[in-house]
């Protein structure tokens, strides 16, 4: 259970804890490999392979979520690719009603995510999740991803928060170490981000399916998975 008491400021990852990652896993697993394929007259299987080589070399790294460095790399305009298919963007279950009830405690609502901001214009057009924010972080605001500690201490400067009073929630458990390792004192992951996938049940985290498990006090904890 959380102890809103306790907690001033929530630190909010969007794809996968705000958003479904349907629409991100669907395009970079399905819709942008064939059009890779297409671009460069290769066969399906081949792109994929190409594709997925080089995501792995710059996992990690701010390049990975840059559409720019993507669009220049594939020869692609990824941004116009995602309005192609913006239609799979969807908001994540309850996630309006939580960020209602966090105003309403007058706790501090921050995204903070590794998306592009070409990416997150799209998602905000789409969804308007923006109207239940505070403040709004890209990692693309300090070329430092949220996997490396440079990127909290860049946050806390901006946002001036107190890590012993702040709740962040995150889909990805390399995130969740990341800010445990700043300080941050309570940590939540997101067990389903995936809406067409099974929720996820060898986290190391505590983990909640959707928000309405910690909407109110006395909801149900959020349980250990595993």
């Amino acid at each position: 259970m959380i102890d809103w008491k306790a907690i001033d400021t929530v630190l909010l990852d969007m794809d996968g804890t705000l958003l479904d990652l349907h629409f991100d896993n669907y395009f970079w697993q399905h819709f942008l490999p064939a059009r890779y394929a297409e671009r460069h007259q290769i066969d399906p299987e081949d792109a994929l392979r190409d594709l997925y080589r080089r995501f792995d070399e710059k996992r990690d790294s701010i390049e990975w979520y840059c559409t720019d460095y993507w669009s220049r790399e594939l020869a692609l305009d990824v941004p116009a690719l995602k309005r192609e298919v913006q239609h799979l963007i969807a908001i994540r279950p309850h996630v309006r009603e939580f960020l209602a009830h966090l105003g309403n405690m007058n706790t501090r609502r921050v995204l903070a995510t590794n998306a592009h901001r070409h990416s997150l214009e799209i998602k905000l057009e789409v969804t308007g999740i923006d109207l239940w924010l505070d403040a709004i972080v890209s990692s693309h605001d300090y070329g430092i991803p949220k996997e490396h500690g440079d990127f909290w201490h860049r946050l806390r400067q901006d946002i001036d928060f107190d890590p012993e009073r702040t709740l962040f929630i995150d889909d990805n458990e390399p995130m969740l170490h990341s800010a445990r390792s700043f300080g941050i004192a309570h940590v939540l992951c997101i067990s389903r981000p995936d809406s067409t996938k099974a929720p996820r049940t060898d986290l190391e985290f505590p983990a909640i399916d959707t928000f309405a498990e910690i909407m109110h006090n006395g909801a149900e904890a959020a349980s250990k998975q595993g």
